[in-house]
């Protein structure tokens, strides 16, 4: 969800019970347009992150350092000077807006106490931290605006000090409900954009919250809606904002099936039916892990996108390789005709006249008369001689480019199950493996600096508990699949994979007990989840004892054959089945 108004007022509270009546002992600015606060009180320490990134604004609780510039910035300086040993006395937000006021008081050089605010905007690329004195003048901010720069306000040392009212929107607070339907249920345009157009504060992802709560699709025009549908609505809305008055909020982060967060919020999110909701204390504590999750997918995405397109070239050239193979194994279909054609000319060509340019015969392979052509430049032997010898160079091309074909295959599928194990890569240490197979299979150059493998902890196969209680395991790449099969599963474990496609292998420990149905099957909507079919509608799987699961001598790692294997077609989807955190 976008840092909204409702996410600052779970925030602002959050700051109310911990902060206020606190003393500021330490102030940073470990970057351009950050800081960190430190703040005393009831006996326990706060560390305060601020940030007014373009990209990221951001306010929470952590309990990690960072280290601060050898010279304080100016704005630092500024504020240190000044409320450096501060007491913060209140914590504001006016309205729903995507304001936080820190109200401070402090000691001057004179020894007289004065206020002064601190102001927090999180509002995308405008975000700012602004220094305020009593009077609400500004003095100074961590990043300047000018006329230039913006028509609407100047962020400068020496102006007045106001929020921007660039939109004309109700604050959603203290709406009426007959100005909730001239404000909202009357604009031309879909629900959802109504209510986020119209009232402060409030995220397009709140607006739709506020749509499925009432059972109205957010895309529908407001026209469409009926009086009953817009009493729902306006009272849905204001069970919410009573929610947001009280403080009752729900802080949470939501994940879909491969564990990765998709949303977080201050509430419950209903729109998110069948997804893992992970409730927390605080929304501190949502927004660092959530931002921080979503970077370390980043980057590994950003990570393997080398990996994949190494991966991806290779494949195009195997390709167009095997479709070149083919063509040329298509054509070596006419060395049987060749073959024939030379027995005939050595069987009835004996009187054939001189200088003929082809003759009939009965091909008594098929009881059929064909006709040869013939080179009327050369003796019904030398004929001969030439088809034979056809026959004979396409036999060779034709067992060679058997062998160059199965070659060619093999390595089609061997990158293809690479190229599957990066799409579930989900840790630095996943892709390390992935590269690591890649370089000895010569599609990385080797480096001298490779020799030296960087100490780091080893990527673990994915781990599950089926509904009946049963440990099943899932490899993230080759290596892990070769290892899981061969070296983890026993004789009775059972073994599962995708028919005919790339995949993880998947192992359930068996105990050497009778596996439910049920077991089965989640076994396999994980195989099928881990493959290069997860999106299809039904994915075919194979399963068989683990002892049936043979390696030919040679072949590269997670490739393995098995005969008289068991089968079952599923929906590839892994909910519900339980994922345990290594």
């Amino acid at each position: 969800m976008a840092f909204d108004g409702i996410t600052i007022a779970n925030i602002v509270k959050e700051l109310n019970n911990t902060i206020v009546g606190g003393k500021i002992n330490k102030i940073a600015q470990p970057e351009a347009d950050e800081l960190l606060l430190t703040i005393k009180n009831n006996r326990t320490q706060y560390r305060l992150l601020i940030s007014a990134s373009a990209s990221l604004p951001l306010i929470y609780f952590t309990e990690k350092n960072k280290p601060s510039p050898l010279t304080a910035p100016n704005f630092c300086m500024l504020l240190r000077k000044h409320i450096g040993s501060g007491k913060i006395t209140a914590v504001t937000q006016p309205g729903l807006e995507r304001v936080i006021e820190l109200k401070i008081e402090h000691l001057n050089e004179l020894g007289d106490l004065c206020h002064k605010t601190l102001v927090i905007e999180i509002m995308g690329k405008h975000s700012n931290i602004i220094f305020l004195n009593e009077e609400r003048m500004i003095l100074d901010s961590i990043k300047h605006v000018s006329l230039n720069m913006s028509s609407v306000r100047e962020v400068l040392p020496g102006r007045n000090y106001f929020i921007p009212q660039t939109q004309e929107k109700q604050n959603p607070l203290t709406i009426t409900e007959k100005e909730f339907y001239q404000t909202v249920c009357e604009k031309p345009m879909p629900v959802a954009k109504a209510i986020y157009t119209s009232l402060t504060g409030l995220s397009p992802a709140a607006a739709e919250e506020i749509c499925s709560r009432s059972s109205i699709d957010g895309s529908e025009p407001t026209a469409s809606l009926s009086e009953e549908a817009r009493v729902h609505l306006y009272h849905t809305f204001a069970r919410m904002m009573e929610d947001v008055t009280n403080g009752d909020f729900s802080p949470n982060i939501v994940y879909n099936e491969e564990g990765e967060p998709v949303e977080y919020a201050a509430f419950l999110l209903c729109k998110y039916d069948g997804f893992t909701v992970k409730k927390f204390q605080t929304i501190s504590e949502v927004l660092e892990l959530y931002y921080a999750q979503k970077n370390q997918i980043t980057r590994i995405r950003q990570k393997s996108a080398d990996l994949r397109r190494i991966v991806q070239t290779a494949l195009d050239r195997n390709r167009k390789k095997f479709d070149l193979q083919s063509k040329q194994m298509r054509d070596t279909t006419k060395m049987d005709k060749y073959k024939v054609y030379g027995e005939l000319i050595n069987t009835y060509g004996y009187n054939l006249e001189e200088g003929c340019k082809s003759f009939q015969a009965l091909n008594y392979y098929t009881n059929e008369e064909i006709t040869i052509p013939l080179d009327a430049t050369m003796t019904p032997q030398e004929n001969a001689k030439k088809y034979f010898e056809r026959y004979n160079k396409l036999k060779r091309t034709a067992q060679a480019l058997e062998e160059q074909i199965a070659d060619t295959e093999s390595e089609i599928l061997h990158l293809e199950s690479i190229q599957a194990a990066l799409d579930i890569a989900r840790q630095e240490n996943d892709l390390s493996q992935i590269k690591e197979e890649l370089t000895e299979y010569g599609y990385i150059k080797k480096h001298a600096s490779n020799n030296k493998k960087k100490m780091q902890s080893k990527s673990k196969p994915l781990h599950y508990i089926s509904s009946d209680g049963y440990h099943i395991y899932v490899g993230k790449n080759n290596y892990q699949n070769e290892e899981l099969t061969f070296k983890f599963a026993t004789g009775n474990d059972w073994w599962f994979h995708a028919k005919k496609m790339a995949g993880s292998h998947v192992i359930v420990k068996s105990n050497n007990e009778e596996l439910p149905d049920r077991t089965f099957e989640e076994a396999g909507r994980l195989a099928g989840y881990y493959s290069s079919g997860r999106t299809a509608p039904k994915v075919e799987i194979d399963y068989i004892q683990k002892k049936h699961v043979k390696k030919p001598n040679g072949s590269k790692p997670g490739f393995v054959v098995y005969y008289t294997n068991y089968s079952l077609i599923i929906e590839p989807d892994i909910s519900g089945i339980q994922l345990v955190e290594e």
